[in-house]
């Protein structure tokens, strides 16, 4: 499912199941949804400060709630689980208390890791602005009223997401945040955007860096050096 125009600019993101353990059927219903992302300590007793991509964090953040990490391939915790042992607020901050994480040290080597957790495709979200991947792959992107291209996936980054567009002349990145995609219409298929110049092509160069070289300029510039001589 994913959230475009959350106030954090970022998105709420989901991906099909990759557990070969799972049947077709389930594959098939499940979606893993991007809820948060950790993005530093807080604290000397494991608490850990969260960037959260849901507008209902009473319903996903609640104690015993299990995410599957995002993070580097290297990072200790790649291809592990956590669970959330209480979720807090400190100055409207959501900080997340978690199973094993239990001091400053610990609770560094997670920052920037994303949360996910598993839900039903089937399940109707009460969340405005929000789709699956699903939904968005293959819908056609107009600029200015002219079609561009189709998405073709999303890439699903810690900072940010991004709409990858296929045109006539190659895969455009587009991130996937309100200033940019300002409207996106499921229904009819269509994705709006309003990208910045230099976005989707090579902006001309400045007509102040074009100005004619004056002839004397080239001519003196061409002359050789003539040596003085002693009278």
């Amino acid at each position: 499912m994913v959230d475009a125009f959350a106030s954090t600019s970022s998105t709420l993101i989901s991906s099909s199941v990759n557990d070969a353990t799972v049947d077709d059927s389930e594959k098939d219903r499940t979606q893993q949804l991007r809820v948060g992302r950790l993005t530093k300590a807080h604290g000397l007793k494991g608490a850990i400060k969260l960037e959260l991509f849901t507008d209902d964090p009473g319903r996903r953040f609640v104690p015993g709630a299990v995410f599957t990490l995002q993070v580097p391939t290297g990072s200790a915790w790649h291809g592990k689980t956590i669970e959330l042992v209480e979720l807090r607020w400190y100055n409207q901050h959501a900080v997340g208390f978690f199973k094993d994480v239990v001091d400053r040290s610990a609770a560094e080597t997670l920052a920037k890791a994303i949360l996910w957790i598993d839900a039903d495709v089937a399940e109707q979200s009460d969340e405005q602005d929000a789709w699956y991947d699903h939904q968005l792959v293959g819908l056609a992107v107009m600029r200015d009223g002219v079609r561009i291209g189709t998405i073709g996936r999303l890439e699903h980054m810690p900072a940010q997401d991004l709409l990858i567009v296929k045109t006539p002349t190659g895969d455009v990145m587009i991130p996937f945040v309100k200033a940019i995609v300002p409207s996106v219409d499921v229904k009819n298929g269509l994705v709006t955007i309003t990208p910045p110049p230099g976005l989707l092509e090579e902006l001309p160069e400045d007509p102040a860096d074009l100005k004619p070289v004056p002839a004397d300029a080239e001519t003196d510039a061409a002359a050789p050096a003539t040596p003085e001589t002693t009278p």
